[in-house]
This record gives C-alpha cells, structure tokens and sequence, in this order.
C-alpha cells in the first residue's frame, strides 16, 4: 500500500520534531520518521545536557531568542519538575521524550520509529519518494515536500544535493563526545575538590597518564541526585560521517570514559564511591555535513550581527569551537544587546525545489555552525523549516518562493521571536 503525506521529515531531534510540529498546526498531512526509539535527537540518544543559552539583553531587560515551540518544550518541562518534584537542574530527558510524543501526536502528527532512510527518489529538481529499512522490510513514503532534519544532511545527500564537510582549509569538523554520567558522588565534597581536580588531570595530561586531548573536565549537574554529568570525552580527525570512523571514534571513547571515571575515583574522595552509572546510547556529533544553499551564513556574519529581510530565527550563543586537531576551545562571546539573525535562504538547497534542511546542517560555515547548532536554535529552525513547507504546500510553490512574509506571520503569531 502506497502512503502519500503532504510533508515529510526526516529525523526526529529538537529540529525535525518542532519542524513536524509545526507542518502539522498549519494543517498539513506529516510524517515524522527516526531510527531511534523516541524523538529528542541528541538530548535523547546522546545524553546532551543541559540546554545552552540563548538570550540577551535588550534595552535592559533580559529577552530569550528562542521561544515559539521551544519555549513551549520549556515549560512543559517545568510541569513535569512540578509533577515528580524533581529539582529544577538542567532536563530529565524521559520527561522530554514524552514531552515530544505528546505535542507531536496532539499536533496530528504521524510518527515512525525504528526507520533508517537509505534511499530516495527523485526526478529533475522534485524530490517524491523516501525509502527506511524497518523491522518489517522496507517501507517507501511519498510526499509532496520533505524536511532533512538528520543533523548529517543525510536526506538532502542521497538527494544529489551538494555538501561541504568541517572547517575548509581540511574538512575536519569538531570532535564527537560521548557523554556519560557517575552515580554515588559526594556533590558537596565534589565542589570543594573541583579545582585540584581540574589542576591534577592537567598535570596528568603533561605527563602522559591522560590520553584525552580535552584541556579539562567539562562537568554539569543533572535531577537526579548524587548523579554527575560529563560532557568530557574527545574524539579528533574522524569523520562522523564515515562508518568505520564512526565505529572507531564509539571505541575510543568509551576508553576514555573509563580513563576519566578512575581518574576520580582514585585521586578524589567525591569520588570514591562512584559507580559509572551510564554511557550516551551514541556518541554526540558537534559538526558534519552542511548543505551548500542558496546563502551561505558565515560566522563574520555572525560577529556582524547580520540582519536579514527573511530572517526566521536568531541567536547569540558564543561562536563556540573545540578545537579538531586536539586541546583548546575557542570562544567568541556576543555583547550584551547583540544577536544575529538566521536568513530563510541557508535552509533551502540549490538542487531540490521541494526540500528543506533544518538543524546543524543548514547552509552555514565552519564558524558559524559552531554557534547555530546548539539545541534552542535548531528547535527554532526547525520550527521554520516546518511552517515554511507548510506555506509552500498551500500554495503548490517550490520551498524557494514561499511567500516569506506569510511564514514570519505564523512563526510570529505562534510566539517564535522574529527581529
């Protein structure tokens, strides 16, 4: 049996659900397909937490640059704090994942997990049909637009779309990590011994005993208690979208994981009782493929704090880069008042009429990736990337000519923050 949508998305993150979630208010018929088991993307599978900032001052008062559906997600999150009584410490992402089935399904969204895309269709300029290998075979789905919300551009590729990968003097991108979290900590005893931790793993690394290239121990707290979260592993010059790099890069960071878990639990009393509690059912990807789109947003632009007339989203978090040979983080911070603003145009590539790309793998650069990817931006996107087919659909125009104005009614009608 043939099963023809109105839209199409693929991936199911903080971009492809707000994107899906967004198609449907408008109206539209969408499926939303993952591999995954549940929806949420690298918060989910990833462990990626806790959410980065994405606000600034203006005129005084603090003001968030992500709202719309994101917003909606924050405080549904809040709900289930209130709920379960849980401390208001970064996300539980079991809240989220129900968060997310819930506002997709109430939105009419159709839902399939368990689903790898491997091939597509497509004639001329117009994508039709999209093919995912299930535990039942193979499964094609047509529709008249289509959403890539596979943070890797996995969708616009097989399409025959063109790509660049990492920064551009040698394609490297910034490194995975794979996250994972240490039970049984003393928290008080932790926040007294952190700064001769953070002394004793560099003295460490000059002397060889650490293998990780990360200059520190990046360390957040999560709800659950005497549980730490460590976003610290290092993976450099693999390609995350190679398979075996990928495979090699899951190996060699999981002995890093150990690296770091005897480290403090044999030098630190916060840690003597720890017991690693969990590894990221994947490792986490910063950076990958972008699309070459019809405008390329550069991270001077960023600094520029560059403004658009089909601007449909903004930020200010630092322009943000771990280093893809090694140690060191560069950081670019934006002043007080400033944010740049995202142009319609970096979701739409040259080579299909009837595709959008939404998440880290828009049409950015190097620098600029480093900045937008962060989950309260690509939600933001996503949810344009949505609203923008679903425009597209009602007039039966190419992606390219919907009409800009009508998408930041909507996205501005729905709270999402337009400047």
């Amino acid at each position: 049996m043939t099963k023809k949508y109105d839209i199409i998305v693929a991936g199911g993150g903080f971009a492809g659900a707000a994107a899906a979630i967004s198609a449907a208010r408008c109206g539209q018929k969408v499926l939303l397909f993952d591999n995954a088991n549940c929806l949420g993307g690298a918060a989910a599978n990833c462990l990626v937490n806790p959410f980065m900032r994405n606000s600034t001052k203006i005129n005084g008062v603090q003001k968030e640059l992500s709202a719309g559906i994101f917003k909606e997600i924050k405080e549904k999150i809040k709900e289930f704090q209130e709920l379960t009584k849980e401390p208001e410490v970064a996300f539980n992402e079991e809240h989220l994942k129900i968060i997310l089935n819930r506002m997709a399904l109430e939105a009419g969204v159709e839902l399939l997990f368990h689903a790898k895309l491997f091939e597509v269709s497509y004639k001329e300029r117009k994508l039709e049909s999209v093919t995912v290998a299930t535990k039942s075979g193979n499964l094609t789905f047509y529709a008249d637009y289509f959403i890539d919300a596979t943070g890797d551009a996995d969708l616009a590729v097989l399409a025959g779309c063109d790509f660049h990968l990492g920064r551009n003097e040698d394609q490297l991108c910034q490194p995975m990590t794979l996250c994972f979290r240490l039970s049984n900590v003393d928290i008080e005893k932790y926040y007294e011994e952190r700064p001769a931790m953070q002394e004793l793993y560099k003295q460490f690394r000059k002397e060889n005993k650490i293998t990780n290239p990360r200059e520190d121990i990046l360390v957040f707290r999560v709800p659950q208690k005497n549980v730490l979260h460590f976003n610290s592993t290092r993976i450099v010059k693999l390609n995350p979208v190679d398979p075996y790099d990928l495979t090699k890069a899951e190996i060699e960071a999981r002995e890093q994981v150990l690296e770091l878990y005897l480290f403090l639990k044999s030098n630190f009393s916060a840690f003597k009782d720890a017991e690693l509690l969990s590894t990221a059912a994947q490792i986490g990807v910063r950076e990958s493929r972008m699309i070459d789109g019809r405008y390329l947003l550069t991270g001077k632009e960023l600094v520029d704090c560059a403004r658009f007339e089909d601007s449909i989203a903004c930020g200010n978090y630092d322009i943000d880069i771990h280093n893809p040979e090694g140690s060191g983080t560069s950081h670019y911070y934006f002043p007080d008042g400033q944010y740049y603003e995202i142009p319609y145009r970096s979701l739409l590539p040259g080579q299909i009429d009837n595709l959008l790309v939404a998440g880290r793998c828009i049409s950015v650069d190097h620098e600029a990736q480093a900045s937008i990817r962060i989950m309260p931006i690509v939600c933001c996107i996503g949810e344009a990337a949505g609203v923008g087919a679903a425009v597209a659909a009602k007039a039966k125009v190419s992606a390219a000519d919907a009409d800009i104005h009508e998408i930041q009614r909507i996205l501005t009608q729905n709270g999402a923050v337009i400047h």
